[in-house]
């Protein structure tokens, strides 16, 4: 399997823009936790299959997928029912990132965990590079992107690990407050200590 870097960093961090540019500018793979938490519960998945068990037809749209809205209304206040959609998920979720890092075929692999810390996933990578902003800047982009006022974006920034927390877990870390040419020089570094890390791996490997 590829040497395995997990990327993660707050909402409103740039967590998307950093690792598209070192797929698109270094051809590195990527593995999406959040992708994968939406094919987990594809139609005619065994995720959709026990969510509907669970809560009935009700939380389908019209169309047969997930009622994603639906489903956080349910959870949002009752703790027995986000921890019993959490142990569904998970596992799923863990399951099939391994199963995707395994198929990877670049030097290194990129996996994108926002809850790393939260759900404890670093045991999955080798390394780990968090993209870190200001909480400032958390905010001010969340507002702009997903339309929501500030009260609700400083609730999401709570609701997740805090910058404190996800850069003690840091091997490396890009301050993204900065602008696109600053950025691009500095992954590019990153992505040549990534390719000696990943060799030196398989040279331990094959001692």
């Amino acid at each position: 399997m590829s040497y395995v870097v997990a990327i993660t960093g707050g909402i409103g961090s740039g967590k998307t823009t950093v690792a598209d540019n070192f797929h698109y500018n270094h051809n590195i793979d990527l593995v999406d936790a959040d992708i994968i938490a939406r094919e987990v519960v594809e139609p005619n998945t065994i995720g959709l299959t026990k969510i509907i068990e669970h809560f009935g037809n009700s939380i389908l749209l019209n169309n047969g997928h997930l009622d994603r809205t639906e489903l956080r209304q349910r959870i949002f206040s009752n703790p027995e029912e986000k921890k019993w959609i959490n142990d569904l998920l998970h596992p799923l979720i863990r399951k099939e990132m391994q199963r995707q890092l395994s198929l990877a075929t670049s030097d290194y692999v990129l996996l994108i965990v926002p809850l790393l810390v939260e759900n404890q996933l670093q045991y999955l990578a080798n390394r780990i590079l968090v993209v870190d902003v200001l909480e400032q800047t958390q905010i001010n982009r969340t507002m702009n992107r997903d339309k929501v006022n500030q009260e609700q974006a400083k609730a999401i920034l709570m609701s997740q690990a805090s910058r404190a927390e996800r850069l003690a877990i840091a091997d490396d870390i890009i301050k993204n407050d900065h602008n696109i040419h600053d950025l691009d020089s500095e992954i590019a570094l990153l992505h040549n200590k990534y390719l000696l890390l990943s060799q030196e791996s398989i040279n331990e490997e094959n001692q």
